[in-house]
């Protein structure tokens, strides 16, 4: 039996903050001047979060010097905030019944060639399973928007998940992208021991929300989405990530309402949001949205280097939505979570093929390599991957996790966790041409650390090598 949400059950206070007027005020006028554009740099490097009215200047340049400097600058932010690692997951799609009808998506319910599915018990085990023996630990569970998938559903999915254990392999942390609740909605999947709770707003432009989001749809209600995080938060879950949909309106007018909407949060529950997402839109079966507004190349790598800069705690999530060669270009200036080894059907990972299933899938992929061939390429470009969990579940979450970050102090636990959790890759899973080659880059990590650090991390890591200890973290 599903338990109806409570669509009068708003936060307190709940107000709509995307203030068109502003926002479009600070994408106009002339672009900044030398000395408007240091001023606002050293501010972000100074690890300051940025307004809208500075994040918006810097979106109107356009000339290629000018954008090279914010390329260059957000490069030493990643490196000052974040050190060289990146994190690691892969999205499941647990079903594709959906009561909305959202012009962009092949979910859309008046999309009758879609195979519709719900992934049983077993089936869902399955899956798991298969990602955990690629040597996957972080996932995040994605549900269409339907009554079939209510608060209790996604609390008794997320437990199962938890459940499965293959030999040395289980997952650590479950995400969730699913619509928004009430706050009893939020309790009972907080209760799961979920990590983040992930929605995406699409687009801040009212009228392109509406118009995409057809009346009669739960999509359709602007405030009861925009408000979701803030519900979330209110009811007790810590870490909360947003997005947009990159493409369905003005690009820059959607990055200042990503910019907007981490102020708000951060203003209102003193931290900000654990994640940003910016996927572009990509072709998806029946798709009816013209797409008026895609977005080039050089524009979307410009408007992941202003994120960075303008939200410098909030990690920045790219989707394997876009081609490896861009993954792999933005990853210096910006971008500090990917997904890897991806497949968007229901029921994809077990397909064994490399075909994509348009009937099954929400969207096209743009990079569906395996996890193995990601991992060797990043450690190959001197990178540190990582499936790290441990702040998660050490309550380094939300404020506590700002406390920890903000000073810097959180680089002594990331690396040393990175570095554990690769070698359990490394010894479990990853082929011989990718343990080769990240040998180079776990030597070159370790030869950063210093005194007890460097012990503590070579024995753990010896242990994980040549023993069944696996899970070590600091």
């Amino acid at each position: 039996m599903t338990r109806p949400i409570n669509r009068e059950d708003r936060s307190q206070n709940a107000c709509d903050f995307i203030d068109e007027q502003a926002i479009t005020a600070a994408l106009s006028g002339k672009a900044p001047d030398q000395a408007e554009i240091d001023a606002i740099l050293a501010k972000s490097l100074d690890k300051q979060p940025l307004n809208i009215q500075e994040a918006g200047r810097l979106l109107t340049l356009s000339n290629p010097d000018q954008r090279e400097q914010i390329f260059e600058a957000a490069r030493q932010l990643k490196q000052r905030v974040y050190g060289n690692r990146i994190v690691l997951f892969a999205p499941l799609y647990i079903g594709n019944h959906c009561v909305n009808d959202c012009e962009y998506c092949a979910f859309r319910r008046s999309n009758h060639e879609q195979s519709r599915q719900t992934l049983s018990d077993e089936e869902l085990r399955t899956q798991v399973g298969a990602l955990v023996d690629k040597g996957h630990k972080r996932l995040i569970l994605v549900y269409g928007e339907s009554p079939i998938y209510d608060a209790d559903y996604i609390a008794e999915t997320t437990r199962t998940t938890y459940s499965v254990k293959r030999g040395h392999g289980e997952i650590r942390r479950v995400n969730i992208n699913a619509a928004p609740f009430d706050h009893e909605g939020y309790k009972i999947i907080k209760s799961a021991g979920i990590g983040t709770f992930q929605i995406f707003h699409e687009t801040y432009h009212h009228a392109t929300y509406e118009r995409v989001h057809p009346k009669g749809t739960w999509k359709h209600d602007y405030l009861w989405r925009l408000d979701g995080p803030d519900r979330a938060m209110e009811s007790g879950i810590d870490d909360v990530g947003i997005g947009a949909l990159i493409g369905l309106y003005d690009w820059r007018f959607d990055t200042l309402g990503l910019v907007a909407h981490a102020n708000h949060l951060r203003d209102k529950y003193n931290v900000g949001p654990h994640t940003i997402s910016f996927p572009r839109l990509q072709p998806a079966q029946n798709a009816v949205w013209q797409q008026p507004n895609l977005v080039s190349d050089e524009d979307f790598k410009f408007l992941i280097a202003v994120l960075r800069l303008a939200v410098p705690y909030t990690g920045l999530i790219l989707t394997a939505r876009e081609r490896p060669a861009l993954r792999r270009e933005v990853m210096a200036f910006g971008v500090s979570q990917i997904d890897a080894g991806s497949r968007v059907e229901i029921g994809g990972y077990t397909i064994g093929n490399e075909k994509q299933e348009a009937e099954r899938e929400q969207f096209e992929l743009g990079d569906i390599r395996p996890l193995d061939v990601v991992i060797r390429e990043l450690v190959s470009d001197g990178y540190l991957p990582s499936f790290c969990t441990a702040c998660y579940r050490l309550g380094r979450t939300g404020e506590h996790f700002m406390e920890f970050a903000i000073p810097g102090f959180i680089k002594r636990f990331c690396t040393p966790n990175a570095l554990c959790t690769l070698t359990e890759y490394l010894t479990d899973y990853a082929s011989p041409e990718t343990r080769a080659a990240a040998a180079k880059q776990i030597e070159k990590e370790i030869a950063g650390l210093e005194g007890k650090m460097k012990a503590d991390v070579e024995e753990r890591l010896k242990r994980i090598q040549t023993t069944d200890a696996r899970d070590l973290y600091f």
